[in-house]
């Protein structure tokens, strides 16, 4: 992730909070709080307004919601306090994303397939449910709007505070911002296909532009690994997308000769600093494909070998040396590294320097 996200409380974090109620004093007082009813809610006079509203609401999200509480809750009737105490544990792990992406060995992460080798039937529960919860027919339920709020206005919100307008996660694709009607996905970033308990966080809910969440992230687990028959399946570290410890990444390109006309992604080689976050790097480049992004962003007509010309230009219009442009792109990346792509642009040209092609431009441009 080329940049975190600044983290912007909303009313919608109130809907996290519920669940958060059900999930502590409901389902896991289960054992001991007798009969599934509204009073179990009591405690919590909004969702107990929620719970109501939908036990005499016909509509199919209301169902969905209060059927699969009392289910589970019943589920969780049965258990131990040994088992409730792992449920905990669980709960606690998949929510607190900033221990997740830093690969804290304390922390168990819990993915559904985990759940299911021992509690089969509550896993089937909690993943109609939780998979469920990020719907906008249930999220568009009046009671429930009420008290949580519109997630489009959390959108709108979002974005008056995080203005690049950039995809952090490839630095390449624009963003929809404050000032369009319509809105970017938000990405589940441990996906929740894969993970129960925070598929409403918004921890773990992060916009991202089309190609980095359904192109190339898709349902990739960050946290793990990628499946290798011949290696065993290892947690690994990941960028926390609301960190609030600044960082940056460095890029370094090489080319494998000067004929930029027939370059292709094979003859570019990129090479990502600082080594202090190699771990996180690795994976940010696995799950979203940015070398292979990069390198074609290098190769393509108008962006790339339209670089280059951009320096021919400037030298034959300005009669300014190809090093001049250099500085001045210098001082534009480090002022608005995203603009134009200028964090790309700049060791891009770079490399072509290294490769002697701005001496051979000068010299066409001195031939008489």
């Amino acid at each position: 992730m080329l940049f975190p996200y600044t983290y912007v409380p909303h009313q919608m974090d109130k809907m996290q909070t519920f669940i958060d109620y059900i999930f502590h004093e409901v389902w896991c007082a289960a054992p001991t709080s007798g009969p599934f009813g509204l009073n179990l809610f009591d405690a919590n006079t909004e969702l107990r307004e929620v719970m109501e509203a939908f036990y005499y609401s016909d509509a199919a999200g209301a169902d969905f919601f209060n059927g699969h509480v009392e289910r589970i809750y019943g589920l969780f009737s049965a258990l131990t306090a040994e088992q409730i105490s792992q449920f905990q544990q669980w709960y606690q792990g998949n929510n607190d994303l900033e221990k997740v992406c830093a690969n804290n060995p304390t922390l168990p992460l819990a993915r559904y397939a985990d759940i299911a080798v021992t509690h089969k039937d509550i896993n089937q529960q909690l993943a109609v449910f939780f998979k469920g919860l990020y719907s906008q027919s249930l999220l568009d339920l009046a009671a429930l709007r009420a008290k949580i709020g519109d997630i489009d206005d959390h959108y709108q919100a979002f974005m008056t505070t995080n203005k690049a307008g950039k995809c952090p996660f490839c630095g390449i694709n624009d963003l929809l911002g404050e000032y369009h009607s319509k809105r970017e996905a938000y990405d589940h970033y441990l996906p929740k296909a894969l993970y129960p308990f925070n598929s409403i966080n918004f921890h773990n809910l992060v916009p991202a532009c089309h190609h980095c969440n359904s192109s190339y992230k898709t349902s990739k687990d960050p946290a793990y690994t990628p499946k290798d028959p011949a290696q065993a399946v290892q947690r690994r570290a990941i960028f926390y997308p609301y960190t609030a410890t600044p960082y940056a990444i460095e890029l370094q390109v090489t080319l494998q000769h000067s004929d930029i006309e027939k370059l292709t992604p094979a003859d570019v080689n990129l090479q990502f600093g600082p080594a202090a976050l190699d771990e996180k790097i690795d994976t940010w480049k696995d799950v979203y494909g940015i070398e292979e992004r990069y390198k074609a962003k290098f190769c393509a007509e108008n962006d790339g070998k339209y670089w280059l010309t951009q320096v021919l230009d400037e030298w034959q219009e300005d009669g300014r040396a190809p090093s001049d442009f250099l500085v001045t792109l210098s001082r534009q990346t480090d002022s608005r590294p995203y603009a134009e792509c200028n964090f790309l642009k700049k060791p891009f040209l770079e490399a072509c320097q290294q490769m002697g092609l701005f001496a051979e431009i000068a010299e066409v441009g001195a031939a008489p």
